[in-house]
């Protein structure tokens, strides 16, 4: 049975105040298991006013199936367990392989901000049709890539979207940094 919370004292807040909101009720560890279980799929339904702090206003039948899996995810920029191993890392990397673009997004900003080893997959949505999908996996490739993914990265320079040219920038700046490259 879910523990029962109050629903958010104010809908309209940050999502990150929302999710503190919600840790502060359940505790970091349980906030990020319900974002894990969201992030990989679970129905959300049971998750009760948890779905509240994550989604905002959560119309579960009448959204995407994909939107709760971006909210799970999203709640993990903000609440995240604080042992080294656990499900919701491996919820993240998993998320990278998403089939809806706005979950690898998601996964990609909590990859980057997790210094997660998404590498990989990141260097195959370097190339996405989106920018913002570009420019996410940039930033994971700044922050974990390695030697490998370097050509990925210098080819970004001269994407024809200036957000993604900005981001290759950073990103070979923090690789040549990172990895001592000449």
């Amino acid at each position: 049975m879910p523990q029962q919370i109050p629903p958010p004292r104010d809908i309209d807040a940050t999502p990150g105040d929302l999710a503190a909101e919600l840790a502060s009720h359940l505790g970091e560890e349980r906030a990020a298991e319900i974002c894990a279980a969201m992030l990989t799929g679970a129905d959300p339904a049971p998750f009760g006013n948890a779905l509240l702090y994550l989604g905002k206003r959560p119309a579960v039948a009448g959204w995407p199936t994909y939107w709760p899996r971006v909210w799970g995810a999203r709640g993990l920029l903000y609440v995240w367990p604080d042992t080294e191993v656990n499900g919701a890392a491996d919820a993240v990397l998993e998320g990278l392989r998403d089939e809806h673009w706005r979950v690898a997004e998601m996964c990609l900003k909590v990859s980057a901000k997790r210094e997660l080893p998404g590498a990989e997959d990141a260097a195959r949505l370097a190339t996405h049709e989106l920018a913002r999908v570009r420019v996410a996996a940039l930033r994971v490739l700044g922050e974990c890539g390695e030697t490998e993914q370097v050509p990925g990265v210098t080819e970004a320079l001269a994407d024809a979207d200036e957000a993604v040219r900005r981001s290759a920038a950073r990103a070979f700046d923090r690789l040549s940094t990172r990895l001592d490259l000449p």
